[in-house]
């Protein structure tokens, strides 16, 4: 069994905040494995490294012995987790909860130990209350303590409606706590208010409160935002080891150590010589952010896959090379010019005219390596051509 003060070293690595973080060294001194929680509501259908953060921190306790419980939140994603929200979520289907569900038990455990993983819905114990027991739950809290949220509080002075049903989405995730009788519970920065609420559940219900560890929010790939795939700056990690490693590539110099801490595998020694290595000089950033994306490519695809990544990055972008493994789009014969935005689209190289607009106007887009910035070029396509948008989107047309 690993020291108590060894523990508390590996689990403080990169963490935000422990409430309270002396209750954490009694329950680890008890010497028992601790329940160690973390609830997800099945919102979207991808992981991404911004969701890693927290997953590979119950790795950690995991690899400690404790007992790692994920809870699903089938019930709760009913409703939707009102945190940082302007406005009522809308809630999702029955059909969306079950396919969110189902990619995301099976991502975590590119990350978790899939034997050692307790997975439980959160519909379980929340669908047979009664409305008697949840009146004696919705009882426990105060509409003031609950509008000292800072979202609700914004709403409320804003005159933005906030629904009833919403005060019960963190009297739930805090009920949950009390269901398993948690000792730990994670979350991001964000969830402050949803996990100290369920320390107070759990007293409320003669329990021992949980503690709440909040880890931090990981900037995406603009340096700036939070890590979302609706901003388009994120790494996602079932996306393609080429993919992966060209991203990488493009993560801020100054954000380098902040990702080798939050969403790597890499030992405390090893990270404190990164970073010291950075500071004085000795570690070049270039050859280190090639280790960050290697490193990024081996956790989900393996040694194998990173080693070719690195490759083909090296041959596409040092080299100027052409990848192995373009998409091949198979087209009619014709003889007529397509508008270019058109074309993008049809290769699958925009979502719409207006990222085709976009990517034109900003030098993004070759054809056979030649640069084309107008907006309404058209162009007679032909078999073989190679049409590419910015350093990482190719296409070749194949005639049939």
């Amino acid at each position: 069994m690993v020291s108590v003060e060894q523990q508390l070293k590996i689990i403080k690595r990169g963490v935000a905040e422990i409430l309270p973080e002396a209750l954490l060294a009694e329950k680890l001194k008890r010497g028992k494995p601790l329940k160690v929680k973390l609830g997800l509501d099945p919102t979207a259908p991808d992981i991404h490294l911004g969701h890693t953060v927290v997953l590979r921190k119950l790795k950690q306790f995991q690899d400690l012995g404790h007992h790692i419980i994920i809870i699903i939140g089938d019930f709760t994603g009913r409703i939707g987790d009102p945190t940082g929200r302007s406005e009522t979520r809308k809630p999702l289907t029955d059909e969306d909860i079950r396919r969110n569900a189902k990619t995301y038990e099976e991502q975590i455990f590119k990350i978790l130990d899939k034997e050692k993983t307790q997975v439980s819905f959160n519909s379980t114990w929340l669908a047979p209350l009664t409305f008697a027991d949840v009146v004696n739950l919705a009882a426990r809290y105060t509409v003031a303590r609950m509008l000292e949220r800072e979202d609700f509080t914004k709403r409320f002075k804003e005159g933005r409606p906030i629904s009833v049903h919403e005060f019960f989405y963190p009297l739930m995730q805090g009920y949950d706590s009390v269901a398993l009788t948690a000792d730990i519970e994670f979350g991001g920065t964000d969830q402050k208010f949803n996990l100290l609420m369920g320390r107070h559940l759990q007293e409320e219900f003669g329990q021992e409160p949980q503690v709440a560890i909040m880890m931090p929010i990981l900037e995406g790939l603009d340096g700036v935002q939070k890590m979302s795939k609706s901003l388009g700056n994120y790494i996602g990690i079932d996306e393609a080891p080429t993919e992966i490693y060209g991203k990488s590539m493009s993560i801020p110099d100054s954000l380098m150590v902040r990702y080798f801490e939050l969403v790597t595998d890499v030992s405390l020694e090893e990270l404190e010589e990164i970073r010291a290595g950075l500071e004085n000089g000795t570690l070049h950033p270039r050859d280190t952010k090639v280790r960050l994306a290697y490193t990024l490519v081996r956790l989900y695809h393996g040694e194998a896959l990173a080693e070719q990544a690195q490759n083909e990055f090296i041959k596409v972008f040092q080299q100027g090379d052409l990848p192995n493994d373009i998409p091949e789009i198979t087209f009619e014969n014709q003889s007529e010019p397509i508008w270019l935005p058109k074309l993008l689209m049809q290769l699958m190289l925009a979502s719409g005219s207006s990222e085709a607009k976009r990517a034109i106007q900003q030098g993004s887009v070759k054809i056979n390596g030649e640069k084309i910035t107008d907006t309404d070029a058209k162009i007679t396509v032909s078999d073989g051509m190679i049409v590419q948008v910015g350093k990482r989107k190719y296409a070749k047309v194949v005639f049939a």
